[in-house]
């Protein structure tokens, strides 16, 4: 796993302000990584007379 693609932090649920601000900035530090360059899979679809699976 890629420096920077994982974020623990506590959070209490009457944090509602902290939680948004933790996740804004865990989404501009993992933009500004850009695609992962590891764990990548396709999708591939396997269809059935019933069902769609997505893998």
């Amino acid at each position: 796993m890629e420096p920077g693609r994982i974020h623990f932090s506590w959070i209490s649920s009457a944090e509602g302000v902290k939680f948004a601000q933790v996740a804004n900035d865990i989404i501009e530090e993992v933009r500004k990584l850009g695609p992962a360059k590891y764990f990548i899979k396709q999708a591939s679809m396997q269809t059935s007379r019933d069902s769609i699976y997505i893998s």
